[in-house]
């Protein structure tokens, strides 16, 4: 019976690099994701568009819905995916939005993070809790839209907002 509930539910598939990407000073090196997922290392993910992470995570939150996290077996985009977590609202999984205060210069600054509207978190533990150093996380998100709030997908029960 789990089997046809599993296949009647919903599936949200978030993809994990292997390898840093091109852009990244270590680009193609490994980023050991699946490990750091896998010993805690790495808690959460962080992805732009968070509305509609939000969508999803009614969804998922309702049980109806999952997340299929998976790694390409290739080049990204250019070969097949494999699953390597499939997880429920069961599981512990959850959404922070994640946002950046603006600098001196008036821009929004990785330095400067604020989840859910009221945590100041270090910028330096969210960047560890996503399985990177503050340099390689800053390198990461370099061509990113700070001033759009992004989603932090947490895989465990841990979260920074209680």
């Amino acid at each position: 019976m789990a089997v046809l509930i599993n296949f009647l539910m919903k599936t949200y598939v978030l993809t994990i690099s292997n390898t840093f990407p091109k852009t990244h000073k270590k680009a193609g090196l490994e980023t050991n994701f699946v490990v750091k997922i896998n010993s805690l290392l790495k808690k959460h993910t962080i992805r732009c568009n968070f509305l509609l992470w939000q969508k999803r995570f009614e969804k998922i939150e309702k049980g109806e819905a999952c997340l299929s996290i998976r790694n390409w077996t290739g080049k990204p985009y250019n070969s097949k995916q494999i699953e390597v977590f499939n997880l429920k609202n069961t599981d512990g999984i959850s959404l922070e939005k994640l946002e950046f205060y603006e600098d001196k210069d008036g821009v929004p600054a990785l330095k400067y993070p604020l989840i859910n509207n009221k945590f100041e978190p270090n910028i330096d533990i969210i960047a560890e809790n996503d399985g990177l150093s503050f340099s390689d996380f800053k390198e990461w998100f370099k061509g990113y839209d700070l001033s759009q709030p992004m989603a932090i997908i947490h895989f465990t029960h841990f979260k920074y907002c209680h």
